[in-house]
């Protein structure tokens, strides 16, 4: 019997290499766990049908000295990352049947070094969602209380790892799809830096915000998983060679806090005083607080409900019925679209798209699209010189805990203030972390976020190792 619970990358690694038990024996008890608990939580979409040749496809890497620290590492899949031969629906109706033909960039890479891929989790339709209510395949519940959702949209991502059916798991991250899962199922999630991980494979939803990303129980295996993925990829135009990234300049030991940011209401009372705390707790690791200025940051939730709609109105042009995917019959070729989209698409990705559409449409193209590009920019300026004074920037994860299912399907606009703390990163394009932080009164999971310069994920990982000794 494996203590599942207790388990590290490093640890799996010592104890593969000793071989205190196999590859095999590793997947069988996380197998047993979602067969356990699948059922009730909804983490998983699929289960492989070759985990076990994936396993003896580790152990032959173990006895032949070519395992590396993530061979046999047990790894649950976002149901919108390509893994050859294997079905990649988005959690959609209208891909409910696509099998891959190639695997994504990040698969590729992990694939080499011997991890096993478990399955495919359950997420928010084309990752539109903050609680992974809003998939075609039913609900995916936490596993930390049920009555609560997971978060979204890598909302199987994370409840995955939360109930111990995977070690690690990958999600996609637009607006706050890691992070916010990972402080509501408390694990740690991160968001890399656009351009450090490859998005090659990756089912878009808006392609120039758009990040794959880690969940995992502790900060360690978080730097090593994504240290494996972190390469250059030619095959992803968007991502950026080594020799062209930020270099690592020693800490500053100073965090800012935007108190004007955080003064602007929404934000849960529980939530706050857990913040409050966190922040002393960085004070007694030796770091000093600063207020600092970022007037613009407010606006961020504003520029990615534009943005993001108009590349979703853009990505999702190609699911039309004809070339692949649901294709619903009818006499004309018009009503072929209409159907396949209509029938094919759930309630909250049509509402995206018809947004997204009416942004790009002629007249109100540049009065909204054009004008958030350019306070995207903006933002990302004032970033920019921010990061020259201080090393990281921290608010809440999310400004609420988890909430119940229902609590915000009715109401989108609650439900996108999910973002308000996460949505920041990815309009700049920085890497984020989301840290467990504590909990509310009734038991909920809290996450601290840190913010940081372009590929300054070592940031990030220092002031976390730091900021996980004190919890």
């Amino acid at each position: 019997m494996i203590d599942l619970k207790s388990l590290t990358i490093e640890k799996v690694h010592e104890s593969l290499s000793k071989g205190e038990y196999s590859v095999t024996d590793l997947v069988t008890e996380y197998l047993k766990v979602i067969e356990e608990k699948n059922k009730n939580t909804n983490a998983y979409l699929e289960v492989y049908d070759d985990v076990f040749t994936q396993a003896k496809h580790a152990e032959e890497m173990f006895k032949n000295g070519t395992a590396t620290l993530m061979t046999g590492i047990p790894v649950a899949l976002k149901d919108n990352m390509l893994f050859d031969g294997h079905i990649a629906s988005a959690s959609s109706k209208i891909l409910e049947k696509y099998v891959a033909t190639y695997d994504s960039g990040v698969v590729k890479y992990l694939k080499k070094q011997g991890v096993v891929f478990i399955g495919r989790t359950n997420m928010d339709e084309f990752a539109m969602g903050s609680s992974t209510e809003n998939s075609a395949y039913g609900v995916t519940l936490n596993p930390i209380n049920p009555d609560y959702v997971p978060g979204g949209s890598s909302g199987g991502s994370a409840a995955s790892v939360a109930m111990d059916g995977a070690l690690v798991s990958l999600g996609s991250d637009t607006g706050g799809s890691i992070r916010q899962p990972a402080a509501f199922t408390g694990l740690v999630g991160l968001k890399p830096t656009y351009g450090a991980v490859s998005r090659f494979g990756i089912i878009a939803m808006a392609s120039s915000l758009d990040q794959v990303g880690t969940l995992s129980k502790n900060v360690s295996d978080t730097q090593i998983l994504f240290e494996a993925m972190n390469d250059y990829d030619s095959m992803d135009s968007t991502s950026v060679k080594k020799e062209n990234r930020t270099s690592p300049t020693p800490l500053k030991k100073k965090i800012g806090i935007p108190q004007s940011f955080l003064a602007g209401g929404g934000i849960n009372e529980e939530v706050l005083a857990n913040f409050n705390a966190s922040c002393e707790k960085l004070k007694n690791a030796g770091y000093e607080l600063v207020d600092i200025s970022l007037p613009l940051i407010k606006y961020s939730l504003a520029v990615y409900y534009i943005i993001m709609p108009a590349e979703v109105s853009s990505n999702l042009a190609r699911l039309d019925g004809i070339r692949y995917g649901l294709s619903v019959e009818a006499d004309k070729l018009f009503d072929v679209y209409a159907k396949s989209r209509g029938q094919g698409f759930g309630k909250e990705v049509r509402r995206r798209i018809l947004l997204g559409t009416y942004i790009l449409s002629h007249g109100y193209y540049d009065a909204y699209y054009n004008n958030a590009v350019k306070v995207r920019n903006a933002i990302k300026a004032e970033l920019v010189s921010a990061f020259l004074s201080v090393d990281a920037i921290i608010t809440p994860s999310s400004p609420f805990p988890p909430f119940k299912f229902g609590e915000k399907t009715n109401d989108p606009i609650a439900m996108y203030m999910s973002d308000l703390f996460t949505v920041p990163a990815n309009i700049a394009g920085i890497p984020a972390i989301s840290i467990p932080s504590g909990t509310t009164n009734d038991g909920l999971p809290l996450g601290l976020h840190i913010m940081a310069p372009y590929f300054r994920e070592d940031i990030l990982f220092t002031i976390g190792k730091d900021f996980e000794k004190l919890i």
